[in-house]
């Protein structure tokens, strides 16, 4: 009896931990398994009644527990919080918490998932795509742009002013075209993949700038000026944020303010006399409105008390007295990016964004509108990349030939083709969800920086793969390169709006433990309130909370790692149900692997960005999984595609398992990652990414004309005419196909190959041989005469050669 006593009690256990029972759950089920094994026992003995009493008491009469347990902790936790400053604080308290919240519960609801709506695009903003973003497409030449113009041609600013590009974010009640986000995205994603510098042109605006934070937080009037001017292009807005002492430290901003008195508009009014420095300004050489963020301070009590007021968000015309713009960067590609300068220039309290109200609460106002902002923009152009290398690099490596073999063929070749493949489909996924929950109004904070660190990477992975499976065809510059102007942007998009080295290690899980945990910000707020009666209540309640989470997560880790996930509950979805119970193991995993992370080190946790980094790559991951799972099923489950969702949710779980395998070989304490390692990795590594032979799969996908080819780069402006970078090499793809079987048919009957430069006795042969018809053999003569044309690269003169390759350095430099 005593060995089945103690095998009935670990059972219960397990049980109450893997279903999350509450503290009176548990409580319940130690009287009924105490009352039911003396009954079946015939034992009247009340020691284990007073032993019960004694634990349980303590912990369920809720004024004494927190005498006993939850002050000293709550001491303790304070002692080992991190030092927040005031602008991590107010990144912190940003934006919303949505998915990201179920992944790190260890527990998500895969069927909320599933029943989000995907966002879809409304006949005008169809009509808009197909209509003004393809005119404007029309009027974009990149070669010309980055190479000869260095600047967008004034028939693109026209159209971008006539058809309110700028004012895409913008209310229609203001002039504006008020798209809902996943039409942003597709703007964006469509323009940029005929030329970058146009994307970001139109990016800027409708991202973090003037627009957004003059609709948040303006006032009236500002509203009523700027918004219907932003809309019809009268003005062209920047955002003046980074300096030279202040790229993601904020607070080492030398850009001041001071309060005082100036003349404006006749009358003497209250204002900042600014003074500032800034520098990677897009759209800040010609703009005419800038957004200005500046440290307030009031060093005569001109506003109260306060000296230090905060950063502060202003308007100011480029036209008055003491803004210097114009200068520019040269950023590797042809939008307008420089810097911008003002000395002693006075700033009326009614350029403050929101009014003198708003002065000190710069930072929040740009943290907010940046988890918006920064979930449209560069994950489209990621997203856009990817389609375009996958679009080009498929019919690139169908119709090059060596070895008398199209080099997609060739398995070095394929692998590459298999990640532009797989990343793309994965990183549209995730452009699509978030769009959704832009749609839902949510900010997600988080997962806007998820998609902007992995977006941006797959798109510099991407472009490396087309580059190298290319070669030569890329590297030289010219009228006839469809990737090199994308390939030299890459490093803007990984460096702007947070660098992803420190998006990576510091923001993703920094920000991500504390606001998408469901107890870390609670305790954390207990702790701060500075009524700390109420704060004891607070904090009593959130601990022992996580403190069942904890041991939760880490029962459902161990049971899903041994059960091979089959306890783990999920909608039938068909071949990706048990993708939702895999992730479901590793979000447990992750859950408790964090939690000991936060307990053991603390604030140290904070300056461990390696693990920090690693953390973050399995919360990005498993957005990225949910994202293909839905992906999968909004697009109606088809067969055809599921190999792409296959190969990047694999992918993704062996970067999960590879990265939390990486943790516990790398947690400070030794013993505490090898006990952790018996709790979530019980059994090993068991993903280890996509197999060879569906990476070929993946691949053969690109190499032929199909619907889900067409799905994976749908989204791009693609002009099918010889004259046309991209669809020079798409026709020639397309013709080569169609004249394949014909080429074939002529090589078995009579020994001769069809070669681009040589096919005239090889038609001719099958003629003669009557094995393809007249009508055949001019398809023939077609196919081969574009492959041909396709595969040439540009030719310069010697002197322009010269002069273009002094570009080429001056870009490099």
């Amino acid at each position: 009896m005593t060995a089945l006593t103690w095998i009935l009690i670990v059972v219960v256990a397990i049980a109450l931990a893997f279903l999350r029972a509450s503290l009176w759950q548990w409580t319940a089920a130690a009287a009924a398994l105490i009352g039911g094994l003396q009954w079946l026992g015939g034992q009247t003995s009340v020691i284990p009644w007073i032993i019960f009493a004694l634990i349980v008491s303590p912990l369920n009469i809720i004024p004494l527990r927190r005498i006993i347990f939850s002050k000293p902790l709550m001491e303790w936790f304070s002692s080992v919080l991190p030092v927040m400053s005031s602008t991590e604080k107010e990144a912190i308290d940003a934006g919303t918490v949505w998915w990201d919240g179920d992944l790190f519960s260890g527990r998500p609801d895969w069927q909320k998932l599933l029943d989000v709506p995907e966002s879809e695009l409304s006949e005008e903003e169809q009509a808009f795509i197909d209509g003004p973003v393809a005119e404007l497409c029309e009027t974009l030449d990149d070669w010309h742009i980055n190479n000869e113009l260095n600047d967008l041609p004034e028939e693109s600013w026209e159209c971008i002013r006539n058809n309110k590009f700028f004012g895409m974010i913008i209310p229609k009640k203001y002039g504006g075209l008020e798209f809902s986000p996943r039409a942003q995205s597709e703007v964006v994603m469509k323009v940029a993949s005929r030329s970058l510098a146009a994307g970001v042109t139109i990016m800027v605006p409708n991202s973090l700038g003037p627009g957004e934070l003059i609709m948040h937080y303006g006032t009236e009037k500002q509203k009523d000026y700027y918004l219907p001017r932003l809309a019809a292009g009268d003005e062209i807005p920047a955002f003046a944020l980074t300096s030279p002492y202040a790229g993601s430290d904020a607070s080492a901003m030398t850009d001041y303010g001071v309060v005082c008195k100036g003349e404006y508009e006749g009358r003497e009014v209250l204002g900042f006399n600014v003074n500032w420095s800034k520098r990677y300004i897009t759209l800040g050489p010609a703009c005419t409105i800038l957004g200005l963020a500046f440290k307030a301070r009031d060093p005569d009590g001109l506003l109260g008390d306060e000296e230090e007021l905060g950063i502060t968000c202003a308007l100011i015309p480029t036209s008055v007295p003491g803004v210097r713009i114009g200068d520019r960067h040269n950023p590797g590609g042809a939008f307008l990016n420089g810097p911008n300068y003002g000395t002693d220039v006075f700033v009326p309290m009614e350029w403050v964004i929101g009014g003198q109200q708003y002065i000190g609460q710069g930072w929040r106002m740009l943290m907010d509108c940046l988890s918006v902002g920064r979930a449209i923009s560069l994950p489209a152009l990621g997203a856009g990349a990817g389609k375009l290398c996958s679009l080009t690099t498929g019919a690139y490596a169908r119709i090059r030939k060596q070895f008398k073999t199209p080099i997609g063929r060739f398995e070095g070749v394929e692998e590459a083709l298999t990640r532009i493949a797989g990343l793309t489909y994965r990183m549209d996924a995730a452009r699509r969800l978030t769009a959704s929950a832009l749609a839902l109004g949510e900010k997600p904070s988080v997962l806007s920086a998820i998609l902007k660190y992995h977006n941006t990477e797959g798109m510099r992975q991407c472009l490396n793969d087309a580059m190298d499976v290319h070669g030569g065809r890329a590297v030289c510059g010219g009228p006839r390169n469809y990737l090199v102007s994308t390939y030299r942007t890459v490093p803007v998009a990984i460096t702007v709006e947070g660098s992803n080295i420190l998006t990576r290690s510091m923001i993703i899980f920094g920000q991500g433990a504390i606001r998408c945990h469901p107890y870390v910000l609670n305790e954390m707020l207990a702790v701060a309130n500075e009524d700390k009666e109420q704060g004891l209540r607070d904090f009593d309640k959130a601990i022992f909370g996580h403190i069942g989470f904890t041991i939760s997560n880490a029962v459902r880790a161990v049971m899903a790692a041994l059960t091979g996930s089959r306890l783990i509950s999920a909608p039938d979805i068909g071949a990706l149900t048990q993708y939702q119970r895999r992730l479901s193991r590793m979000s447990a995993a992750f859950a408790f692997v964090a939690d000991v992370a936060m307990l053991m080190l603390g604030g140290e946790l904070k300056r461990r960005e390696k693990l920090s980094a690693r953390f973050g790559d399995i919360l990005s991951h498993l957005y990225f999984g949910s994202a293909v799972i839905k992906h999968h099923e909004d697009q109606g489950r088809l067969p055809e595609d599921l190999p792409l969702a296959l190969w990047a949710l694999e992918d993704s779980l062996g970067i999960i398992e590879e990265r939390l395998d990486s943790i516990l070989r790398n947690f400070p304490s030794p013993l505490a990652g090898r006990l952790m390692r018996m709790l979530v990795l019980p059994l090993g590594r068991r993903s280890m990414g996509a197999s060879d032979r569906l990476g070929h799969e993946v691949a053969s996908i690109l190499l032929e004309p199909s619907a889900t080819r067409d799905r994976l780069t749908e989204g791009l402006f693609v002009s099918l005419r010889k004259d046309d970078p991209v669809g020079r090499v798409e026709l020639a793809f397309r013709k080569a196909v169609d004249a394949e079987p014909l080429e074939i048919r002529i090589r078995n009957a009579t020994g001769k190959q069809v070669f681009p430069y040589d096919f005239e006795e090889a038609v001719a042969a099958g003629l003669e041989a009557g094995v393809i018809t007249d009508m055949e053999a001019q398809l023939v003569r077609e196919a081969a005469e574009l492959v041909d044309d396709a595969l040439q690269v540009d030719v310069f003169p010697g002197d322009a050669a010269a002069e273009h390759a002094e570009g080429d350095v001056a870009q490099a430099g």
